[in-house]
């Protein structure tokens, strides 16, 4: 018990600390790394509460994909440094005024959750035994049986947001060779393949 004490506030300790290194670099090639740093202390306290299944996402998809994508997307760009400090100073008063006023706002929505009349009897209700159901099939259940018209929602807006991304980044550019699929499907022999025939010691000029 006091190891796993231990662990934990090692784990949130690195964590909060990471967090406020992603905001405070100055580099944002070093704020993805504390990102990724945060994510897998993170995955560790999902270990700690028992959500394996939870942590192994936040490894695979969130520090494999959606860090490395952000770290390579960060290398990628020239990216003027002056610009972003200009900018963070110019509108720091009205982000501080922002982050406030949603900091406030989760305060009110916690302490009217924990503080209601029916706090009580949510705390007390029962939770499936472990050995009848894993942490797996308990998210699946809660995804794709509960809320499944939910997912598909999020999985559509995801997908126009996808094709609207590419869209708006596609550009046509003059002179730039590309593979026209139909035209090679549909091409004859005769139009590639040209038969000369040379007479013995004449040769082709």
């Amino acid at each position: 018990m006091i190891i796993s004490t231990i662990v934990f506030y090692a784990l949130a300790g690195v964590l909060i600390l990471s967090s406020m290194m992603v905001i405070t670099s100055k580099n944002p090639v070093h704020s993805v790394l504390f990102l990724i740093l945060a994510f897998f202390n993170a995955a560790g306290l999902c270990v700690l509460l028992g959500a394996e299944f939870i942590a192994m996402l936040l490894v695979i998809v969130y520090v494999g994909a959606v860090a490395v994508l952000f770290l390579f997307v960060v290398m990628m760009l020239d990216i003027n440094f002056k610009d972003l400090q200009s900018g963070f100073k110019k509108y720091m008063s009205v982000g501080g005024l922002v982050g406030g006023i949603l900091l406030a706002e989760l305060i009110v929505i916690y302490s009217s959750w924990s503080f209601s009349k029916s706090a009580p009897e949510n705390i007390k209700f029962k939770t499936p035994d472990i050995t009848e159901l894993s942490n797996t099939e308990a998210l699946g259940r809660i995804l794709y049986t509960d809320n499944l018209f939910l997912f598909q929602i999020a999985g559509l807006i995801l997908l126009v947001a996808m094709i609207g991304a590419i869209t708006l980044t596609l550009r046509t550019r003059d002179g730039v060779m590309k593979q026209d699929v139909s035209d090679q499907v549909n091409r004859k022999r005769e139009d590639v393949v040209k038969i000369v025939k040379v007479e013995t010691g004449t040769g082709v000029a």
